[in-house]
């Protein structure tokens, strides 16, 4: 058994995709996995269960569309993988502000020509700045990150793979309900 954070993107966002917390526990809970919670309203999971991170996201995304209708990507990761994610951050050193800094995380790892090219189009961007590293995208968005060009939209056509993004102060909270800060 393995615990899991399991993220969806575009879910309580200006009227759209509508899923209560306590509907998304269910659907997890409905499919197995235990201990299951989730984290503010923009569809933050944490459980247990067996398989793993990518299974989780498939299963998960279709239980939605299936018992709730809501077409959602959703991206999972192990909570080795969520620690190894915390501890690798390149640009927490640089910021103190936890809202400035972001995670894209991505439904895998990018081609790394696809790396290169992206990290080379957003130094425009300075003095926003993003690096990836395996299947996450770490930003630095000293204007916000409603502001910035380096969306998931903008990432997921670059990389070739789906993106959501949390702020860091979240990606730190699901860590500590990992047990892993």
């Amino acid at each position: 058994m393995d615990t899991f954070v399991a993220l969806l993107r575009g879910i309580n966002v200006g009227g759209r995709n509508k899923l209560p917390m306590a509907d998304l526990r269910a659907v997890v809970t409905g499919l197995g996995y235990g201990d299951v919670a989730t984290y503010v309203q923009s569809g933050n999971v944490v459980c247990t269960g067996d398989g793993d991170a990518p299974t989780l996201a498939v299963r998960l995304a279709a239980a939605l569309a299936d018992r709730r209708g809501l077409t959602v990507p959703v991206v999972a990761r192990t909570a080795g993988q969520w620690q190894a994610m915390v501890r690798a951050n390149p640009l927490a050193a640089r910021e103190d502000d936890p809202k400035l800094l972001h995670v894209a995380v991505l439904s895998g790892v990018p081609d790394p020509d696809r790396v290169a090219a992206l990290e080379a189009e957003a130094a425009r961007f300075a003095p926003e700045r993003v690096v990836v590293l395996g299947a996450d995208a770490y930003l630095h968005c000293p204007g916000g990150y409603a502001d910035t060009p380096l969306q998931n939209a903008f990432l997921e056509r670059r990389l070739d793979r789906t993106a959501t993004t949390r702020n860091w102060r979240t990606v730190t909270t699901l860590a500590g309900m990992l047990g892993t800060v």
